[in-house]
């Protein structure tokens, strides 16, 4: 293991990015790799040497193969298919390369636990690719939350059936990224989980407890409307968080009256809505900012493997309760009793 490189990228001005794995997600880490000031995009690699091409060429850079782009390089993401993770970025690691693993950290939590002892051994940053947790809107809810005496959150992740023959598992896709988010503005561990789908798995809920918050969070691909909304329900106020639109809005002082209109009562219903400043920009970007930071000054990264496997636990125990084996009709699924984490 290449433990010297790894102790010299921290110090290098600059840093040698490659992506493995150049589909539409590694494409862009690709792309904001050759966008960033002090990093230089060495290479990338994929299993399709014809897509690997087209990209290195549209970046002004090499295809090379893993191990040579292990081999020049002081960090990669690693964008590929979830079942191959773990080997891949057992690799990465073992040539003392640091890694940005696209979400789930693994397919399973003890090859996630591996991971974590091996970058943590080898003195690497292994970052987890949970973007939304860079998302603005997402980070100014979380300077509020602190403040706020949380009741509730509420996750919606919606949209329409994706262009795709075997489109992947809808809790694995996009639940774990609210199920990170909310984790994480909460500072806690759920305790126990509830959760049901229907429509093949294209549809799931979830409702998971934690000491004095309750979170609910759905998935969909059913859905003829794309929706990416967070709400918090805190005894202060109501937090709405649009990710696609980077807003948020806070609703205070909410009040009934009836008002006379011609002589017939009228009803309203006003509050106080706040819209606090968001600095908007693109998640991605924000994301490999702050892992490039993270190896340079050798710290813990914003998303740590940790932070990987808890979401990860989550989700495989919501995808065990949402479709299992079921009695109820249509194919149907439900689970309403709580399990321990």
């Amino acid at each position: 293991m290449n433990t010297e490189r790894a102790a010299d990228a921290t110090t290098d001005e600059q840093l040698r990015a490659g992506v493995v794995g150049v589909g539409s997600m590694g494409e862009n880490h690709a792309r904001v790799y050759g966008e960033l000031p002090r990093v230089d995009l060495a290479g990338v690699t994929d299993h399709d040497d014809e897509v690997a091409d087209r990209v290195a060429a549209e970046y002004d850079t090499e295809a090379i193969s893993l191990e040579t782009l292990c081999e020049r390089c002081d960090v990669v993401t690693v964008a590929v298919p979830t079942h191959a993770h773990y080997e891949t970025v057992s690799t990465c690691l073992e040539a003392g390369v640091h890694v940005l693993v696209e979400k789930p950290i693994a397919e399973t939590v003890q090859q996630g636990r591996k991971l974590a002892e091996q970058a943590h051994d080898a003195g690497l940053v292994l970052q987890v690719g949970h973007i939304e947790r860079f998302n603005p809107a997402v980070q100014t809810v979380a300077e509020l939350i602190d403040d706020l005496d949380v009741i509730s959150v509420a996750a919606e992740r919606l949209g329409p059936p994706i262009d795709r023959v075997a489109p992947g598992n809808v809790i694995y896709d996009l639940m774990v990224h609210d199920v990170d988010v909310v984790g994480a503005i909460l500072d806690e561990r759920p305790h126990s989980v509830a959760a049901m789908g229907t429509d093949d798995g294209q549809y799931a809920t979830a409702t998971i407890e934690y000491d004095d918050v309750v979170a609910t969070v759905t998935a969909s691909r059913v859905t003829q409307k794309k929706v990416r909304r967070l709400t918090v329900t805190a005894r202060e106020c109501l937090v709405e968080v649009d990710y696609l639109e980077q807003s948020v809005l806070i609703h205070r002082d909410s009040y009934p009256e009836y008002l006379a209109d011609d002589g017939q009562s009228r009803y309203r219903h006003e509050s106080v809505v706040e819209r606090p400043r968001v600095d908007t920009g693109e998640p991605l970007r924000n994301e490999l900012e702050s892992f490039v930071e993270a190896v340079r000054t050798s710290s813990d990264p914003e998303v740590t493997a940790e932070d990987g496997i808890e979401a990860l636990k989550t989700v495989q125990l919501i995808d065990r309760l949402a479709t299992g084996p079921s009695d109820g009709a249509d194919g149907e699924q439900a689970r309403e009793q709580g399990v321990e984490i």
